[in-house]
C-alpha cells in the first residue's frame, strides 16, 4: 500500500521525459516557421506602414495557401506513428512517401491558381489602394515557395512519425537563418524591397525541401521502401486528409475573416494586426510543440494496442499545455511594451496593438489546452469530429467578427472576437476527449 503513490509519480516521470524529447526540439522547429513571418516583418516594417500593411494581407494569404495542406503533416505522422507502433517500419515509411508525392502535386496545382489570379485575390481580402501593389508583389514572387513548403510539411510528418523531431529542427533553424540573411540582404542590400523579401523566403524553402527529400529518401532505401509514386497510396493518403483539410479549410476562413475586417479598419489596424497575429502564430507553434509529441506517442501508443498508454499520456500533456500557456501569457504581458518597436516606430500602430495583446495574453492558458487535445485526436487519426467541431467554431464566430467594426473597439473588439473563438475549440475538443470515442487502436484505424 505504501509503494502504490510510487506508480503514477514513475508514469508521470516517463512521460514527461518522452514528451520533453520530442517537444523541446519541435518548439524548436515550430517556433522557426512563424519567425519567418515576424522576420519579414520586421524587415519590411521599417520600410513604412503602406509596404507592412501590404505584407500583412499578402502573408496572410500564402500562410492560408500552404496551411489548408497542414493535413500532410498531421495524417502522415498519426499514420507513420501507428505503423512504427505496430513495428512495421517499412510500411510506416512507403505511407510517407505517399504523403510527399500528394504534396508534389496539391503544391503545382496551387502556383498554378495563385500566380494569375493574386491581383484579384488581394483586392477580395481589402487591402488599400496604397498597400495593394505592395501585396500583389509579395504574393506573386513568395507563391513559387509553396511547392517546396508542401513537401516540408509531408516530409516533416514523416519524421515526427518515426519519433524524430530532431532532424525538423536543425533545417528549421537553418532555414531562419537563411531566411533572414537573404531578405535583409535583399531588401536593403541589393534595394529590392518589398520583392527582395519575398524572394529570399523563397530561395530558403527550397533549400528546406531539398535537405528533406534528401533525408526521407534515404531513409525509404535504407528499410527497402519503394520511392515511386503508387496510386492507391496517394488516393488513401488524400482521403485520409480531407477531414484535416476541412478542419484547416474552417480555421483558415477563421483567420482570414479576421484580416479582412482588420483591412477594412484603416492601414494602422491592419498593420498592428499583423504584428500581433505575427505573435499569436508564435505562441500557438510554440505551444503546438506538445501537440505534436502527442501526435507521435498517441499514434504509437493506439498502434501497439496499449490505450491505458494513451490516456495517461493525453492526460500528462494537458497538464503540460495549461502550464506552458500561463508561462508564455505572463511573458506577453511583461514584454509588450519592449515587443512593438521592433516592428515599427508608428504611434497609431502601437495605440491599435497594445490592448489586443493584452486579449493575446490572457487567452494562451485556452490555447495551451485547445492545442494539446487537437494534437492527441490528430495522433488517434480523429479527423471527422475535427472537422465537425472547427466549422461549429467558425459559424459562431463568424457573425461575432463582422460586426466588429459596428459594435465600436476597433482591432480589441475583433481579438476579443479571436478569444471567443479559442473558448470554443476548447468546449468541443474537451468534449471529445472526455467521452473516449478517439481511442481506437490497431495499426490503421
Amino acid at each position: 500500500m505504501t509503494q502504490a503513490p510510487a506508480v503514477p509519480r514513475a508514469i508521470r516521470r516517463r512521460h514527461d521525459r518522452e514528451i520533453l524529447a520530442l517537444a523541446v526540439p519541435a518548439f524548436g522547429a515550430l517556433v522557426a516557421e512563424p519567425l519567418f513571418v515576424m522576420a519579414d516583418s520586421a524587415i519590411v516594417g521599417h520600410l513604412g506602414t503602406v509596404q507592412l500593411a501590404g505584407l500583412g494581407v499578402a502573408s496572410a494569404l500564402l500562410t492560408t495557401a500552404v496551411s489548408v495542406f497542414v493535413f500532410l503533416a498531421y495524417a502522415t505522422t498519426a499514420a507513420v506513428a501507428r505503423r512504427v507502433g505496430a513495428g512495421d517500419l517499412q510500411g510506416a515509411i512507403r505511407q510517407g512517401m505517399d504523403g510527399i508525392w500528394l504534396a508534389l502535386l496539391l503544391g503545382a496545382a496551387v502556383i498554378a491558381v495563385v500566380l494569375p489570379t493574386a491581383p484579384g485575390i488581394v483586392d477580395l481580402f481589402g487591402a488599400s489602394s496604397t498597400a495593394a501593389p505592395f501585396a500583389t508583389t509579395y504574393l506573386r514572387i513568395s507563391a513559387l515557395g509553396i511547392l517546396p513548403m508542401l513537401v516540408v510539411l509531408a516530409a516533416t510528418g514523416v519524421l515526427r512519425g518515426l519519433q524524430d523531431t530532431r532532424t525538423p529542427l536543425y533545417v528549421a533553424v537553418a532555414g531562419f537563418v537563411v531566411n533572414a540573411a537573404l531578405n535583409a540582404g535583399l531588401v536593403y542590400g541589393a534595394g529590392l524591397g518589398i520583392a527582395g523579401s519575398a524572394w529570399g523566403t523563397v530561395i530558403a524553402q527550397c533549400g528546406m525541401a531539398a535537405v528533406y527529400l534528401y533525408v526521407v529518401v534515404r531513409g525509404a532505401r535504407r528499410h527497402g521502401a519503394s520511392l515511386r509514386p503508387d496510386g492507391a497510396g496517394i488516393r488513401a493518403c488524400a482521403q485520409a486528409g480531407v477531414p484535416l483539410l476541412v478542419r484547416t479549410l474552417s480555421l483558415r476562413a477563421i483567420l482570414m475573416i479576421a484580416t479582412a475586417v482588420a483591412a477594412r479598419l484603416g492601414d494602422a489596424d491592419i498593420a498592428a494586426h499583423q504584428i500581433i497575429l505575427s505573435l499569436w502564430s508564435l505562441l500557438a507553434f510554440a505551444l503546438d510543440a506538445i501537440a505534436i509529441a502527442g501526435q507521435s506517442i498517441i499514434g504509437r501508443c493506439l498502434g501497439a494496442n496499449d490505450p491505458q498508454g494513451a490516456r495517461e499520456a493525453c492526460r500528462r500533456m494537458v497538464q503540460w499545455g495549461i502550464a506552458t500557456g500561463i508561462t508564455l501569457g505572463l511573458l506577453v504581458l511583461v514584454l509588450r511594451p519592449l515587443f512593438l518597436p521592433l516592428f515599427t516606430s508608428d504611434a497609431s500602430v502601437h495605440h491599435a496593438a497594445l490592448p489586443a495583446l493584452v486579449l493575446v495574453a490572457v487567452a494562451q492558458p485556452v490555447c495551451g489546452v485547445v492545442y494539446v487535445w487537437d494534437g492527441v485526436l490528430m495522433g488517434a487519426g480523429d479527423g471527422p469530429y475535427l472537422a465537425w467541431a472547427m466549422v461549429l467554431t467558425l459559424l459562431v464566430f463568424a457573425p461575432v467578427a463582422l460586426l466588429a467594426p459596428m459594435l465600436g473597439g476597433g482591432l480589441t473588439t475583433l481579438w476579443v472576437a479571436m478569444t471567443l473563438m479559442m473558448t470554443m475549440r476548447m468546449l468541443t475538443l474537451w468534449l471529445r476527449s472526455r467521452s473516449g470515442r478517439w481511442i481506437v487502436t490497431g495499426a490503421t484505424r
